[in-house]
C-alpha cells in the first residue's frame, strides 16, 4: 500500500473518502496494523477502528459514501480497540480465564464480559480478522532428535518391525499418554498476522491424564487417569490392551522410563511372546501417530470455555468415543506426513 502520510481525509470529496475507507479496512484485513495505516493516510487510529466497527456490522456497504441507515454497529470502534490490544498484549490468564490461548469461545466470553454484549462465534470471528488477527499455532515447545537415528527407524527398524508382526499375525499398536491442563497451549490462540505468538508456560492448575493406542487398521483404545502415569498404571493399560486379543499384540511407545521400568517388563515376559514392546528413537514424538490423537482431543476440549475438572473431562471423554467411533479418523492420523512410514499398505 502506498500513500502519502500527508492526507488529510476532512479535505476529501465523499466518493475519495469511500475510496480511502475502502482502502484502509483492506489494508488491515491483510495484516498491516491500524498504527501504521492511520499514519500512512494521515488519520487517526480512532478512525480506522470506527470504519472496522462499521465494516465489520454491515460490510462493504457500511463503507459507501453514503452509508446505509440503520441500527448502530455491534461493536463500537472503540470497542474495537480495546479487543485488539487486549488480545495483542495479553494472555487469557491475564484476563482471570483458564485456557492458555485465545479461542473464539473465550473471545466471545471477554466482550460479553467486557462490554455486556452477545456475539455469535461468526461475528467475533468476523470482528478478529478485521482486526488483522487470525488463528495461528504458537511456538512453545522444540524437538531434539538424532536426525539419523529417526531415519534408521524409518527404512530399517519399523519395517523389520512390521515384517516379524506379519510372520507372528500380531496387531501393532502405537501407544502414548499425554496430560491434559486447564491452561494447555496446544491448538491455535488469535494473534496479529504475521506475528507468531508465544505462549508463556503457567502453573498447573486443574488436569488429568489419558493413555490412549492407535493401530494402522483404525482400532483404538484408550483410558483416563487421575494422577501421575507410573509404571503401575502403564501396566494396568497394556493390560486393558490385551483384553479380548486372539493375536499376539506389538506396542510401539517411546523411551519413558515407565515403559522400560521392571514391573512392565514382567508382565510382558509373563505372557510368553503374546506382548512385545518397541522403542521409537529418542525426541522424537512426530512418528508416534497416536499424538495426533492428543492433538485433536486438546483442540476439541480448548475450543470450549472450560470452568471444572469435570466439565473438562466430559468433553476429552467425548472426544475420545467420538475416535473410537471413527476407523477412518484413526486411520488418517498415519498419513500425517511423519507418519507415512506406518501406514497400512
Amino acid at each position: 500500500m502506498k500513500c502519502k502520510r500527508t492526507s488529510d481525509g476532512r479535505k476529501l470529496d465523499h466518493h475519495a473518502l469511500q475510496v480511502m475507507r475502502q482502502q484502509a479496512v483492506k489494508a488491515v484485513r491483510e495484516g498491516q496494523s491500524v498504527a501504521n495505516v492511520a499514519a500512512a493516510f494521515g488519520l487517526s487510529v480512532t478512525t480506522i477502528f470506527r470504519w472496522l466497527a462499521k465494516f465489520a456490522d454491515g460490510g462493504q456497504n457500511a463503507l459507501l459514501a453514503k452509508p446505509i441507515p440503520g441500527r448502530p454497529p455491534k461493536v463500537s470502534a472503540e470497542e474495537m480497540r480495546w479487543i485488539a490490544l487486549a488480545v495483542k498484549d495479553n494472555t487469557p490468564q491475564q484476563f482471570k480465564f483458564e485456557f492458555g490461548l485465545w479461542t473464539l469461545s473465550l473471545l466471545r466470553e471477554l466482550i460479553n464480559r467486557q462490554f455486556g454484549k452477545s456475539l455469535s462465534l461468526e461475528s467475533v470471528r468476523r470482528v478478529m480478522k478485521l482486526l488483522g488477527f487470525s488463528a495461528q499455532k504458537p511456538l512453545y515447545q522444540a524437538w531434539q532428535q538424532d536426525p539419523v537415528r529417526v531415519q534408521q527407524w524409518e527404512a530399517e527398524t519399523y519395517p523389520a518391525i512390521k515384517a516379524e508382526a506379519k510372520a507372528a499375525g500380531a496387531n501393532i499398536y502405537f501407544a502414548d499418554e499425554a496430560g491434559i491442563r486447564s491452561d494447555y497451549h496446544t491448538g491455535t490462540t488469535w494473534a496479529p498476522v504475521g506475528e507468531t505468538p508465544v505462549v508463556a508456560v503457567t502453573g498447573s492448575r486443574f488436569s488429568f491424564n489419558m493413555l490412549s493406542a492407535v493401530s494402522p487398521r483404525g482400532d483404538f483404545r484408550f483410558m483416563i487417569h487421575e494422577g501421575t502415569v507410573d509404571a503401575t498404571v502403564f501396566k494396568e493399560f497394556l493390560k486393558r490392551l490385551m483384553v479380548g486379543a486372539t493375536k499376539p499384540v506389538f506396542v510401539v511407545v517411546d523411551g519413558h522410563s515407565i515403559h522400560k521400568a521392571k514391573l512392565v517388563k514382567q508382565y510382558v515376559a509373563s505372557l510368553d511372546g503374546a506382548l512385545k514392546l518397541f522403542y521409537l528413537p529418542p525426541y522424537s514424538p512426530h512418528l508416534n501417530p497416536d499424538e495426533q490423537v492428543w492433538a485433536h482431543v486438546k483442540r476439541q476440549v480448548s475450543k470450549q470455555f472450560v470452568q471444572d475438572k469435570e466439565g473438562m473431562k466430559k468433553l476429552a471423554l467425548r472426544a475420545l468415543r467420538r475416535i473410537q467411533k471413527l476407523p477412518a479418523m484413526v486411520k488418517s492420523f498415519f498419513r500425517q506426513q511423519e507418519c507415512r512410514y506406518a501406514a497400512q499398505a
